[in-house]
Protein backbone atom coordinates (compact mmCIF):
# COMPACT_ATOMS: atom_id res chain seq x y z
CA UNK A 1 0.00 0.00 0.00
CA UNK A 2 1.25 3.47 -0.60
CA UNK A 3 2.72 5.38 2.57
CA UNK A 4 -0.54 7.93 2.53
CA UNK A 5 -2.30 4.88 3.69
CA UNK A 6 -0.18 4.13 6.85
CA UNK A 7 -0.05 8.05 7.28
CA UNK A 8 -3.55 8.22 7.75
CA UNK A 9 -3.14 5.38 9.75
CA UNK A 10 -1.07 7.48 11.97
CA UNK A 11 -3.17 10.70 12.27
CA UNK A 12 -6.36 8.90 13.42
CA UNK A 13 -4.05 7.34 16.04
CA UNK A 14 -2.41 10.59 17.03
CA UNK A 15 -6.11 12.36 16.84
CA UNK A 16 -7.67 9.90 18.99
CA UNK A 17 -4.97 8.68 21.32
CA UNK A 18 -1.99 10.77 21.26
CA UNK A 19 1.58 10.62 20.57
CA UNK A 20 2.69 8.04 23.15
CA UNK A 21 0.18 5.56 22.13
CA UNK A 22 1.37 5.81 18.31
CA UNK A 23 4.59 5.61 19.88
CA UNK A 24 3.31 2.50 21.47
CA UNK A 25 1.96 1.07 18.50
CA UNK A 26 4.70 1.43 16.43
CA UNK A 27 6.60 -0.17 18.61
CA UNK A 28 4.42 -3.73 18.87
CA UNK A 29 4.07 -3.79 15.11
CA UNK A 30 7.73 -3.80 14.64
CA UNK A 31 7.84 -0.52 12.41
CA UNK A 32 10.69 1.36 12.79
CA UNK A 33 10.42 4.06 10.57
CA UNK A 34 9.87 7.34 11.93
CA UNK A 35 7.28 8.59 8.58
CA UNK A 36 5.81 7.36 5.95
CA UNK A 37 5.94 9.09 2.77
CA UNK A 38 2.64 9.29 0.90
CA UNK A 39 3.77 7.96 -2.39
CA UNK A 40 6.05 5.48 -1.36
CA UNK A 41 5.09 1.98 -1.96
CA UNK A 42 5.57 -0.27 1.15
CA UNK A 43 4.36 -4.08 2.14
CA UNK A 44 0.89 -4.37 2.77
CA UNK A 45 2.05 -6.45 5.50
CA UNK A 46 2.82 -2.69 7.27
CA UNK A 47 -0.63 -1.88 7.34
CA UNK A 48 -1.93 -4.75 8.83
CA UNK A 49 0.13 -4.60 11.56
CA UNK A 50 -0.56 -1.35 12.38
CA UNK A 51 -4.11 -2.11 12.93
CA UNK A 52 -3.11 -5.65 14.86
CA UNK A 53 -1.41 -3.12 17.71
CA UNK A 54 -4.04 -0.55 17.42
CA UNK A 55 -6.93 -3.64 17.96
CA UNK A 56 -4.57 -4.32 21.10
CA UNK A 57 -3.58 -1.13 22.31
CA UNK A 58 -6.83 0.20 22.09
CA UNK A 59 -8.70 -3.27 23.22
CA UNK A 60 -10.91 -3.03 19.72
CA UNK A 61 -11.42 -5.17 17.93
CA UNK A 62 -9.77 -6.14 14.78
CA UNK A 63 -12.18 -5.70 12.13
CA UNK A 64 -13.50 -3.01 14.25
CA UNK A 65 -10.34 -0.91 13.64
CA UNK A 66 -10.74 -1.58 10.11
CA UNK A 67 -14.05 -0.43 9.97
CA UNK A 68 -13.12 2.80 11.91
CA UNK A 69 -10.09 3.32 9.83
CA UNK A 70 -12.41 3.14 6.83
CA UNK A 71 -14.77 5.82 8.05
CA UNK A 72 -11.73 7.85 8.73
CA UNK A 73 -10.47 8.01 5.24
CA UNK A 74 -13.33 8.66 3.82
CA UNK A 75 -14.70 11.36 6.40
CA UNK A 76 -10.59 13.15 6.55
CA UNK A 77 -8.29 11.87 4.68
CA UNK A 78 -10.46 11.46 1.19
CA UNK A 79 -11.62 14.93 1.80
CA UNK A 80 -8.69 16.58 2.49
CA UNK A 81 -6.40 14.96 0.35
CA UNK A 82 -8.69 14.14 -3.00
CA UNK A 83 -11.52 16.79 -2.05
CA UNK A 84 -12.07 17.43 -5.70
CA UNK A 85 -12.15 13.57 -6.64
CA UNK A 86 -14.70 12.68 -4.10
CA UNK A 87 -16.78 15.79 -5.33
CA UNK A 88 -16.20 13.90 -8.76
CA UNK A 89 -18.22 11.29 -7.76
CA UNK A 90 -21.25 11.93 -7.33
CA UNK A 91 -23.82 14.54 -5.34
CA UNK A 92 -25.35 11.67 -3.15
CA UNK A 93 -24.45 8.19 -1.81
CA UNK A 94 -26.61 6.44 -5.00
CA UNK A 95 -24.69 8.11 -7.83
CA UNK A 96 -21.15 7.97 -5.95
CA UNK A 97 -21.90 4.62 -5.34
CA UNK A 98 -22.27 3.52 -9.09
CA UNK A 99 -19.41 5.96 -10.03
CA UNK A 100 -17.21 4.16 -7.61
CA UNK A 101 -16.09 1.69 -10.65
CA UNK A 102 -14.20 4.93 -12.31
CA UNK A 103 -12.75 6.31 -8.98
CA UNK A 104 -9.58 4.19 -8.90
CA UNK A 105 -9.19 5.15 -12.74
CA UNK A 106 -8.90 8.92 -11.43
CA UNK A 107 -6.49 7.88 -8.31
CA UNK A 108 -4.31 5.87 -10.99
CA UNK A 109 -3.11 9.14 -12.04
CA UNK A 110 -1.72 9.98 -8.85
CA UNK A 111 -0.51 6.84 -8.05
CA UNK A 112 0.64 4.92 -11.27
CA UNK A 113 1.84 1.90 -9.12
CA UNK A 114 -1.08 1.87 -7.61
CA UNK A 115 -2.63 -2.29 -7.63
CA UNK A 116 -6.52 -1.00 -6.96
CA UNK A 117 -9.56 -3.01 -6.29
CA UNK A 118 -12.64 -3.44 -8.42
CA UNK A 119 -15.97 -2.40 -7.93
CA UNK A 120 -18.72 -3.44 -10.02
CA UNK A 121 -22.15 -2.45 -9.09
CA UNK A 122 -25.65 -4.01 -9.40
CA UNK A 123 -28.53 -2.40 -8.93
CA UNK A 124 -31.40 -4.45 -7.16
CA UNK A 125 -33.88 -1.55 -6.53
CA UNK A 126 -34.15 2.15 -6.46
CA UNK A 127 -33.09 2.39 -3.04
CA UNK A 128 -30.61 -0.83 -2.76
CA UNK A 129 -27.02 -1.72 -4.48
CA UNK A 130 -25.26 -4.34 -4.55
CA UNK A 131 -21.43 -3.46 -4.67
CA UNK A 132 -18.82 -6.51 -6.07
CA UNK A 133 -15.84 -5.87 -4.21
CA UNK A 134 -12.55 -7.84 -5.92
CA UNK A 135 -9.04 -7.27 -4.97
CA UNK A 136 -5.81 -8.73 -4.96
CA UNK A 137 -5.50 -8.03 -1.53
CA UNK A 138 -7.64 -10.16 1.24
CA UNK A 139 -8.79 -9.25 4.44
CA UNK A 140 -9.36 -5.47 3.58
CA UNK A 141 -14.03 -6.09 3.46
CA UNK A 142 -14.26 -4.91 7.43
CA UNK A 143 -11.83 -1.97 6.17
CA UNK A 144 -14.26 -1.13 2.66
CA UNK A 145 -17.22 -1.53 4.94
CA UNK A 146 -15.96 1.30 7.13
CA UNK A 147 -15.24 3.26 3.87
CA UNK A 148 -19.23 2.41 3.11
CA UNK A 149 -19.95 4.00 6.37
CA UNK A 150 -18.25 6.81 6.29
CA UNK A 151 -19.23 7.43 2.49
CA UNK A 152 -23.15 7.53 4.18
CA UNK A 153 -22.24 9.85 6.75
CA UNK A 154 -20.68 11.94 4.21
CA UNK A 155 -23.93 12.11 2.47
CA UNK A 156 -26.10 12.04 5.37
CA UNK A 157 -27.82 9.07 4.04
CA UNK A 158 -28.70 6.57 6.78
CA UNK A 159 -28.04 2.90 5.50
CA UNK A 160 -27.59 -0.48 5.97
CA UNK A 161 -24.47 -2.30 5.11
CA UNK A 162 -24.32 -6.44 4.83
CA UNK A 163 -22.11 -8.48 3.59
CA UNK A 164 -23.73 -10.99 1.65
CA UNK A 165 -20.98 -12.90 0.56
CA UNK A 166 -16.86 -13.47 0.47
CA UNK A 167 -13.68 -15.08 -0.28
CA UNK A 168 -14.29 -16.46 3.72
CA UNK A 169 -17.08 -18.13 2.34
CA UNK A 170 -15.58 -19.55 -0.94
CA UNK A 171 -16.46 -17.08 -2.66
CA UNK A 172 -13.93 -15.38 -5.60
CA UNK A 173 -14.97 -11.50 -4.54
CA UNK A 174 -17.03 -9.97 -1.75
CA UNK A 175 -20.37 -8.12 -2.13
CA UNK A 176 -22.32 -5.53 0.08
CA UNK A 177 -25.87 -4.94 -0.32
CA UNK A 178 -26.37 -1.09 0.67
CA UNK A 179 -30.17 -0.12 1.33
CA UNK A 180 -30.77 3.48 1.88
Amino acid sequence: MYGIVNKAIEELVLENFGSAAWDRIKQKSGIDTDFFLSNESYDDKITFDLAQAISHEAGMPFDQVMITFGEYWVLKTGREKYGSLMQAGGSNLRDFLLNLPDFHSRILLIYPNLTPPEFRVTITEANSILLHYHSKREGLQEFVRGLLQGLCKMFETPASIELVQSRQQGSDHEIFKIDF
